[in-house]
């Protein structure tokens, strides 16, 4: 019998195997000038990935999530980093997953790999308080 040992937090694997991918489209992927307009005022997450990016796959359904729950209060966009390495170079993405968070059109936060949904909103949150 083999076991399978899954590193790191069993709740954020849970909530992805039971999200699945049916949910990964809806967080919008932007353009250049779409993210020029996109950062310039209030709150933004920006989650830089790639296609073949395993834990940018497994982070989707939670930014979809998480842009649910702060709808209103924040926004969300994705750059794809080979559609774009203008725009990762720009902002020193040096892997995947990079969620990139700005305040007013200024870095406020970055944060690299992948991590639950509770500590990627408390960051979100205390942008906003």
């Amino acid at each position: 019998m083999t076991k399978t040992i899954i590193p790191g937090n069993p709740k954020f694997y849970k909530q992805f195997f039971l999200q699945g991918f049916d949910k990964m489209a809806e967080v919008q992927e932007l353009t250049n000038g779409e993210f020029d307009s996109l950062i310039k005022e209030g709150i933004v997450l920006v989650d830089f990935f790639a296609e073949w990016c395993m834990p940018c796959v497994m982070m989707s359904p939670i930014i979809d999530d998480l842009s649910e729950e702060f709808s209103g209060k924040a926004k969300f966009g994705k750059i794809n980093i080979d559609d774009y390495p203008e725009l990762a170079d720009k902002y020193n993405v040096a892997s995947v997953p990079t969620f990139v968070l700005f305040k007013g059109g200024e870095i406020a936060q970055t944060l690299t790999g992948s991590m639950n949904q509770d500590e990627l909103s408390e960051e979100i949150q205390n942008l906003l308080d």
